[in-house]
Order: structure tokens, then sequence, then C-alpha cells
């Protein structure tokens, strides 16, 4: 399975429309609105590399609303219990008082 983050700027007024569009997509497994430089961030994940070029070009870009994309190709996908115990690593002395 391939995953493809796409970022999107969509035009004032017209998120809550794009993002709609962009959750009836069948490729786009998530659509969230975001601060920041971008407007939306949509998850594509699709069998073959060459569905992401597809999605991306002859879909999302061609919405009504999109200004402009760019979009991430996922290399790795980290489990979640992996990221929780990484990002505690340190904690377990920082809650103890010091003596």
């Amino acid at each position: 399975m391939i995953t493809a983050i796409v970022l999107i700027r969509s035009e004032a007024g017209q998120i809550s429309a794009t993002a709609s569009k962009l959750s009836e997509m069948k490729e786009v497994a998530e659509t969230y609105s975001v601060t920041g430089d971008w407007d939306l961030v949509a998850i594509i994940k699709v069998k073959e590399f060459e569905e992401v070029a597809t999605v991306v070009t002859d879909g999302l870009a061609k919405l009504q609303g999109i200004i402009r994309t760019n979009t991430l190709i996922a290399l790795r996908c980290y489990p979640q219990s992996l990221l929780e115990r990484c990002f505690s690593v340190g904690m377990e002395s920082a809650s103890q008082p010091q003596v």
C-alpha cells in the first residue's frame, strides 16, 4: 500500500466545500483542515505508485477550489505504540521528585 500526504492550499471561503469533495474520493482515506501555510491535508492510500500521480494530477488538482498542492510520499509507517515509547524516553525520571 502506498501512502501519500497531500498538502492543499484552497481558495478563501472554499475550505469546507473542498474538504467535502476530497472526502468523496475513494483514494482519500482522511482529510484534515489544518493551521499554517496549508489549508487542508489529504491522506491518499493506493496500491500502486502510479495511482498517486493519477489521483493528484487528474483528480485533486482539478477540483474546484484547490489553488496548489504539495505531495509527500510516505517511506515508512511507525506504529503508535512505538511512537509513544520513543517520546516517553526520559519522562519517567522527570516525573519523580528530586531529593
